[in-house]
């Protein structure tokens, strides 16, 4: 069966139309586009490992945004590594500077390579050299100082991915567009509600599906009504993924003060070179901000949202842990992910919760919307608290660290509505409590 993406345009170029023209066309609406036969060879994936995560604290806290840990097994960068190898494309690099031993060590763990094929997943840290001792100060930037090792493979095109995004992308449909518009730059875009539109960079498209008007994130009402179509109900926002060919990649990072492909280096190819557009309607989610993780996390719990983990021809891959299977002794799940090593005791009811491996859940808890990302370990001496929850526990709208110790009788569903707080145990953001790794709360404790 042929695998198809919808995309708009005709086989012609913006390059026939003239600029002036270009900004009165509407964005027209979608075509399939075919994906087989792409031939990758040429292509290698850099994925962007961010800066601090300063918007993820405390999950960020001990490592970097995509060790983070989702859907129950995986880490948030699987999903990037696995759309690239999915798509043929098996030469990955890893770009990150902040809290990298987590992800270094999962890399290590998880992506091992046949020693008579090509393909490989590199992390490429920050690092002091002669001509810079300065860390990463923008995307671009990370691009540019690893520059010099993405054109020693050879390859003549880089697909450049985001390390916390949750969606599965035929990448070999993104290069058929790129490829076929003949485009210097080419952008991953979807359509994102007006209400959010001012935390996206959102663009125009000719007739040709060729951007030809960007603002990054704009605030002013009106300037993002010139970015909406269908009614004024929707407008194209950027998915921060893109696909250089790496010689144009060279020449757009030759400024230094080009820090940033949002902010910097797209409304400059704009305004010099083609660039086009790759529609995406599938599911896509950003995972940078706790309230958005928290959300796809139960979406994924309740198979609400449309992602899937479920999909047997283009996998999400993981760690292999080889646990044993999980143990549920009279307890009442409802809309839940549980891997393997994990014990849910008698009475405890889970609802549109997502578990980590070797969750332990004492008797009559209740957990209702939590993300639970497990221990890594198994404790064999006893310890008060054990471990993961005790028994008559009731959290709800929660997110629970590895290795966290939650006593006996322990309520956590902030009662009083806290939209922001920092404590001692817990932190809450947008309404959300936080546990963060390896904290202990103690028995009878109520937020």
């Amino acid at each position: 069966m042929e695998r198809v993406i919808l995309l708009p345009g005709r086989a012609r170029t913006s390059r026939t139309l003239s600029r002036k023209h270009a900004r009165r066309a509407p964005t027209p609406e979608p075509r399939a586009w075919r994906a087989d036969g792409v031939d990758v060879r040429d292509a290698i994936t850099v994925v962007l490992g961010g800066g601090r995560g300063n918007r993820l604290f405390p999950l960020t806290q001990e490592r970097c945004k995509p060790a983070v840990p989702v859907g129950g097994t995986y880490r948030l960068v699987d999903i990037s590594i696995s759309n690239s190898l999915n798509s043929g494309i098996d030469r990955v690099f890893v770009l990150t500077q902040f809290n990298s031993a987590s992800l270094n060590s999962h890399i290590a763990h998880t992506y091992r390579f046949d020693s008579f094929g090509r393909g490989y997943v590199e992390i490429l840290a920050a690092e002091q050299t002669e001509s810079s001792s300065d860390w990463y100060q923008g995307t671009a930037d990370a691009v540019r100082k690893q520059l010099h090792r993405l054109r020693a493979t050879g390859a003549k095109e880089v697909v450049i991915l985001s390390g916390d995004h949750l969606y599965r992308m035929d990448l070999r449909a993104f290069l058929a567009r790129h490829r076929e518009a003949r485009a210097d730059v080419t952008v991953g875009v979807t359509p994102v509600p007006r209400a959010q539109a001012s935390q996206f960079g959102l663009l125009r498209a000719d007739e040709d599906d060729m951007i030809v008007e960007f603002a990054e994130k704009p605030k002013d009402p009106a300037a993002i009504e010139r970015f909406t179509y269908r009614g004024g109900e929707r407008c194209l926002g950027s998915m921060g993924i893109y696909i250089f060919r790496i010689d144009v990649l060279a020449q757009v990072l030759e400024d230094p003060a080009v820090l940033d492909f949002g902010l910097h280096v797209l409304p400059r190819a704009i305004r010099e070179r083609p660039v086009a557009a790759h529609r995406f309607d599938g599911y896509w989610e950003d995972l940078g901000t706790i309230a958005s993780y928290h959300r796809a996390s139960v979406g994924l719990a309740t198979a609400r949202d449309g992602f899937d983990f479920f999909g047997g021809e283009t996998p999400i891959y993981a760690r292999p842990r080889l646990l044993p299977a999980s143990r549920i002794d009279g307890a009442m799940l409802r809309g839940a992910l549980v891997p393997d090593g994990c014990v849910i005791e008698s009475g405890t009811e889970v609802t549109s919760s997502v578990l980590g491996p070797r969750t332990m859940i004492g008797r009559d808890s209740v957990l209702d919307e939590c993300v639970i990302s497990g221990a890594t370990r198994f404790e064999t001496a006893t310890a008060a608290p054990r471990l993961g929850a005790g028994s008559g526990c009731i959290i709800r709208r929660a997110i629970i660290d590895e290795d966290v110790r939650i006593g006996d009788g322990v309520v956590l569903e902030n009662r009083d509505g806290v939209r922001e707080h920092d404590g001692a145990q817990l932190y809450v953001r947008e309404g959300i409590i936080v546990v963060p790794r390896g904290a202990v709360v103690p028995p009878g404790f109520v937020f």
